[in-house]
C-alpha cells in the first residue's frame, strides 16, 4: 500500500501531540465522572472472589486486558489474561467456579466475546465488563458494567483505538490501586513478586543471603599483632575479629589500622587488644542488606559483624551489598 506523505513543519509534528495528550486528557476527564457504585461492587466483587481474575478482550483491548491482569497479579489480585478467541477453541476451560471474568470490549459488541457469553452464564461465573457505554450486548449481560464514557478517538480519523484504550488502562489501574489498598497489600509483598527487580532485590536481601561464614578471621584478645597479621592474610577479608575466652566479640582490627600501626613502628609483639577498636559497628543475620549498607554509610566503614549473641557468625561487606545488586 502506498501512502501520500505530508510535509509538515516541526511546529505541525508538536501540535498534533498536544492535540492527542490533550483528548485523551478529556477521555480521563469523562471516565472521572463515570465512576460510582458499580465500581465499588466490581471492587467488592473481585474481593469475595476465592478464584482467580481472568481478564479477556480482543484486539487492542486484549493488549489492554493483558496489562490490566499483569497488574492485578503484582500488586495481589491472581489474575491472568485469556484470549477470547482461544477460549472458543478449548481456553474457556481455565475458568473455573470461584473466578470473575473481566471482559473488555470498547463497543461491547465483540464477536469473539459474544460467543462466550452463554458458556459464561452457564459457568455462574460473575462478568464485569468494560465498554463505553450500556448499550452493547457485553454490558447488557454483565453483573457489573463498568463504562468509559463517550469520549473521541485522538486518532483523527475517529478510528484508532486511542483515547478509549487509555482510558481503558486508567480504569485497570484504579481497580488494582484500589483492590491492593483494600487487601492492605504493602511494599513487602510487591517485593515478593519481584525478586528480579531493583526494589525486590533491596526489601527481600537480607544480611545471612550474603555474608561470608567460611574461614573467618578470629583471633583471642591476648593475640600478638603478628598473629593477628596471619590470621588477616588467611581470612581475606580485610579485618581480623577479636574475641574474649568464651569467643564473644570484643573487637576489631582492620587493615586500615594496620597500616596506622606500622606507620606508628608499632611492634609486631604487641598484644591486639591495645591495638583494636572496641564495640564494633555489628548487625543481625535478618536485617536487609539495603540497611546494612545504610548503617556503613552512616558510619564511614566498609563492613560490618554479624553477631549472633555476641559471636561471630560472619562478615558482610559494601562490595558484597553492591554486587548483589542492592543500592
Amino acid at each position: 500500500m502506498v501512502m501520500r506523505q505530508n510535509n509538515l513543519a516541526p511546529s505541525d509534528y508538536i501540535q498534533d501531540a498536544i492535540d492527542a495528550i490533550r483528548t485523551e486528557q478529556r477521555a480521563l476527564d469523562l471516565l472521572i465522572d463515570e465512576l460510582d457504585e458499580r465500581f465499588v461492587n466490581a471492587c467488592q466483587a473481585i474481593l469475595n472472589c476465592s478464584g482467580r481474575v481472568v481478564v479477556t478482550g480482543m484486539g487492542k483491548s486484549g493488549h489492554i486486558g493483558r496489562k490490566i491482569a499483569a497488574t492485578f497479579a503484582s500488586t495481589g489480585t491472581p489474575a491472568f489474561f485469556m484470549h477470547p478467541g482461544e477460549a472458543g477453541h478449548g481456553d474457556l476451560g481455565m475458568l473455573v467456579q470461584g473466578d470473575v471474568l473481566i471482559a473488555i470490549s470498547n463497543s461491547g459488541e465483540s464477536d469473539e466475546i459474544r460467543m462466550l457469553l452463554p458458556v459464561v452464564k452457564q459457568l455462574k461465573i460473575p462478568l464485569i465488563s468494560i465498554s463505553r457505554d450500556k448499550r452493547g450486548v457485553l454490558p447488557r449481560s454483565a453483573d457489573i458494567a463498568l463504562t468509559l464514557g463517550l469520549s473521541e478517538e485522538a486518532c483523527p480519523l475517529g478510528l484508532a483505538p486511542t483515547s478509549s484504550t487509555t482510558a481503558t488502562l486508567a480504569l485497570g489501574d484504579a481497580l488494582a490501586v484500589a483492590l491492593l489498598h483494600a487487601r492492605g497489600f504493602t511494599s513487602h509483598d510487591f517485593a515478593l513478586s519481584h525478586p528480579a527487580g531493583a526494589l525486590g532485590r533491596k526489601l527481600l536481601t537480607r544480611v545471612s543471603d550474603i555474608m561470608h561464614t567460611d574461614n573467618l578471621p578470629i583471633v583471642h584478645y591476648k593475640s600478638s599483632l603478628n598473629e593477628t597479621l596471619l590470621a588477616m592474610t588467611s581470612g581475606r577479608l580485610g579485618l581480623a575479629v577479636i574475641v574474649d575466652d568464651e569467643d564473644n566479640v570484643v573487637g576489631i582490627f582492620t587493615d586500615g589500622d594496620l597500616r596506622r600501626k606500622l606507620a606508628e613502628h608499632t611492634k609486631l609483639t604487641v598484644e591486639i587488644q591495645t591495638l583494636m577498636t572496641k564495640t564494633p559497628k555489628s548487625a543481625d543475620e535478618q536485617m536487609r542488606a539495603s540497611d546494612a549498607l545504610t548503617l556503613m554509610n552512616e558510619n564511614a566503614i566498609s563492613q560490618l559483624l554479624v553477631l549472633k549473641d555476641h559471636q561471630l557468625i560472619g562478615v558482610i561487606s559494601i562490595h558484597d551489598i553492591l554486587k548483589a545488586g542492592v543500592s
